[in-house]
């Protein structure tokens, strides 16, 4: 039987602030293994019977992080789409599964409302509102209040922690760049031009990356960092805002940062030696969790670890604090082992 124990205040959460106001979720977890445990996957349609709840839950994870997509929802209608999260929140398996987890999560442009949809969308402070309730985000959370769904939650479990770091590619995206002369769907749009995350989202980034004492620090992105030739939506597009956030990384000396992703319907490793940077950045993605692209067959990865997952599948982070180690797992249905990547950072 799971043995986890959560000392809590409020839901499960004991709070306290930073210079700015970073919520501090106290754990006390006899971690399995000798590793504390998150767990976060994408691309949930909620007509399809998610099989990997279970799965997941044999691997005892404390946290859970929804990776975006987290329904199938492209509409201007606010009652369907608060519908199918409702249809997504009461599935028995997932009920079971999230009940004694803290559940964190970003969205992507079918649960934001619109296919590849970005600032234009023009319901996006009413999606905002309905996904911050499947979240069962607190109506006191600075995310309930201003526009965009990023957030932050400091993770503090027998003395070491974890900061989760969420973004929103979604709210404040530019316009895209469609490809000329290509098969591919999008191309990258000329240096400097449009934003994926805003000036305010930014300028929040930069705070928390900053502030951090973590030792480790995961990024959430709904899409790829680092996969950057496929043509569909990725930082990619936004070249300069690839180097912004690189820099960014550099810069404040955050510790063990990597990234987390989905969107793309498979699963895979990459990593990329940055300047400035004593440790390979390593962007995860996990996707999907009820359905793949499993008529994939190859495309361009220049920073791909390892091959292609095109399973079901969801993704596992295993904290190693002692040997400042971080096990990364692609799993799938039975909780099989599809592939895994282990990165050592440095100590200071």
């Amino acid at each position: 039987m799971k043995k986890i124990i959560l000392i809590f205040s409020f839901l499960g959460f004991i709070s306290c602030k930073s210079s700015i106001d970073t919520p501090l979720v106290t754990l006390q977890t006899p971690i399995q293994n000798e590793y504390f445990t998150i767990a976060f996957g994408s691309c949930d349609n909620q007509k399809i019977k998610n099989e990997l709840w279970p799965a997941i839950d044999k691997n005892h994870p404390s946290v859970w992080i929804w990776g975006g997509d987290n329904v199938y929802s492209d509409t201007e209608d606010m009652q369907f789409l608060k519908k199918n999260y409702e249809i997504q929140k009461q599935d028995v398996d997932y009920l079971q599964f999230s009940k004694d987890k803290v559940v964190l999560g970003t969205w992507d442009d079918h649960d934001y409302g619109s296919n590849d949809g970005g600032v234009e969308y023009s319901h996006k402070r009413e999606s905002q509102q309905l996904f911050l309730d499947f979240l069962e985000t607190s109506k006191e959370a600075p995310e309930r209040k201003r526009e965009g769904i990023y957030s932050a939650k400091t993770i503090a479990v027998n003395g070491h922690k974890v900061k989760i770091i969420v973004l929103d590619s979604r709210y404040f995206r530019t316009a895209l760049t469609k490809a000329i002369n290509s098969k591919k769907r999008f191309q990258p749009n000329k240096y400097g031009e449009g934003t994926l995350l805003g000036a305010a989202q930014w300028k929040w980034l930069a705070e928390e990356l900053q502030s951090s004492d973590a030792q480790f620090n995961v990024i959430v992105s709904s899409i790829q960092f680092l996969s950057n030739k496929h043509g569909f939506e990725a930082w990619g597009n936004f070249p300069h805002e690839v180097e912004k956030l690189e820099q960014l990384i550099v810069s404040t000396n955050a510790k063990g940062t990597f990234i987390i992703s989905g969107d793309r319907h498979i699963a895979t490793f990459s990593s990329k030696n940055v300047t400035g940077l004593s440790y390979p950045l390593i962007d995860f993605t996990s996707s999907g969790l009820t359905h793949t692209y499993t008529s994939f067959s190859s495309e361009e990865n220049p920073y791909i670890k390892g091959e292609v997952v095109k399973d079901i599948n969801f993704g596992l982070l295993k904290f190693d604090f002692k040997n400042h180690k971080v096990i990364m797992q692609i799993r799938g249905k039975q909780n099989e082992l599809l592939q895994e990547y282990v990165q050592i950072y440095p100590e200071n």
